[in-house]
């Protein structure tokens, strides 16, 4: 099955999320907003992973189960294709285990409304 994420391209978008809203938890800070331009029938994502949260493989892992989590939250949950996401990683996300951080993040994307 094709991915439904399509990722933030121009630095521009990344600009204008970072003034929109703001949800924050202990693993991750999420902006959301609605971007012109912008397919509705895709999700459009990024994944942040600052250099201070470790080496390029630390840093590729939380993307990637960021990446996981979120394709199972659009079949699991009701996510708002009409929003543009910028997921910025923490660094407890590390620690942690994949189940623990998997129900938080849908109880975050259950409140953007």
């Amino acid at each position: 099955m094709k991915s439904r994420i399509l990722a933030l391209s121009k630095n521009e978008e990344f600009k204008t999320l970072l003034k929109k809203k703001k949800i924050s938890n202990k693993y991750v800070t999420i902006f959301f907003g609605h971007l012109e331009n912008k397919k509705n029938n895709k999700l459009n994502i990024s994944f942040v992973a600052k250099k201070k949260i470790g080496n390029a493989v630390k840093r590729n892992k939380i993307k990637r189960r960021l990446r996981n989590i979120m394709n199972e939250a659009v079949k699991k949950i009701s996510i708002k294709f009409d929003f543009s996401y910028l997921v910025i990683a923490k660094s407890t996300m590390l620690n942690n285990e994949f189940k623990i951080i998997k129900e938080t993040l849908f109880q975050e994307f259950k409140k953007i409304k």
